[in-house]
């Protein structure tokens, strides 16, 4: 087990999306199933904020704005500014057609351009639905799938040079992740090709990181494991962590030498293997990451 520090304890009960703001030297995340916004200053666990949503929230992003974030929730897009009294302030920037029921966002992140690529998939796994795909928000509006067929589109990072895309699948029926070369001047995706093969690793692909080095820091969920590998796909370490259910790992800190790890509360648990699912931990792992990327093209008729 690695050394680990303790951020928040709010058993969430799918924490996703840590978003670190080197601005305010501030952690946002969000629990999906509980329709929560939250954010700390590390180190600070008692002073945790929570915002309800009107929806799930799949995944946030950063704007220039401090106190205002992107929302990707069940039937779009949306601009919140969310106050220190809890009270939330929402403007759609899009909105979704989904093709099945039952579906909402997922894993997002922004590239260094400034757009939002965000992923969709139906609610219920146990359906193993491919109707998840991949979209891009940005002044054209929400545009896609760029890629379709889908069932868990998670683990979504970009390499320093924000040429490479990366994005998994974490369903138990495909656990493999892919890169894309990506046109940061059309944001055209090309040259789908497998990264790694999560199947011949611990764990299903979840949410994702990038380093300086450009190593790509993946979640096992399951596994309770977070594994990097270099820019070829080749392993290089794996940090154990004290939940089987790490959901989305990023970069933190004034250095931004901390990652810091989201997790899930699993349906079947007992005491003695919940460890610290729900919380959000922090880890040193020896390594730096990037500034977290902005969302700053909005759609022009906003």
């Amino acid at each position: 087990m690695n050394a680990y520090q303790t951020i928040a304890d709010t058993a969430d009960r799918v924490g996703e999306s840590p978003v670190w703001d080197v601005r305010a030297q501030r952690l946002w995340w969000v629990d999906i199933e509980g329709a929560f916004v939250r954010s700390t200053p590390l180190g600070q666990a008692e002073a945790v904020q929570s915002w309800r949503m009107p929806e799930r929230v799949g995944c946030i992003a950063l704007t220039p704005v401090q106190g205002q974030l992107v929302a990707a929730m069940e039937t779009g897009i949306a601009r919140v500014t969310l106050h220190a009294d809890g009270q939330v302030d929402l403007v759609w920037l899009a909105q979704i057609q989904h093709p099945a029921v039952g579906m909402r966002f997922n894993d997002g992140r922004c590239d260094a351009s400034g757009r939002l690529w965000v992923g969709t998939m139906v609610m219920d796994m146990s359906l193993a639905s491919d109707q998840g795909g991949l979209y891009c928000l940005d002044e054209r509006g929400l545009t896609g799938p760029h890629v379709s067929g889908l069932l868990t589109p998670n683990g979504l990072g970009f390499s320093p040079d924000g040429r490479t895309l990366y994005l998994s699948d974490s369903h138990p029926k495909v656990q493999k992740i892919w890169a894309f070369d990506l046109d940061a001047a059309t944001g055209h995706l090309s040259q789908q090709r497998l990264f790694v093969d999560m199947n011949d690793w611990p764990g299903r692909p979840d949410g994702a990181a990038v380093d300086a080095q450009g190593h790509y820091w993946i979640c096992g969920n399951d596994a309770g494991q977070i594994h990097a590998f270099d820019a070829q796909g080749q392993w290089q370490q794996s940090l154990t962590v004290p939940m089987p259910k790490p959901s989305m790992c990023a970069f933190a800190g004034a250095d931004l030498d901390q990652m810091v790890v989201t997790s899930i509360i699993p349906a079947q648990t007992t005491d003695a293997t919940r460890g610290q699912s729900g919380a959000v931990i922090a880890l040193q792992p020896g390594v730096r990451g990037l500034p977290e990327s902005v969302f700053s093209r909005f759609p022009a008729s906003v």
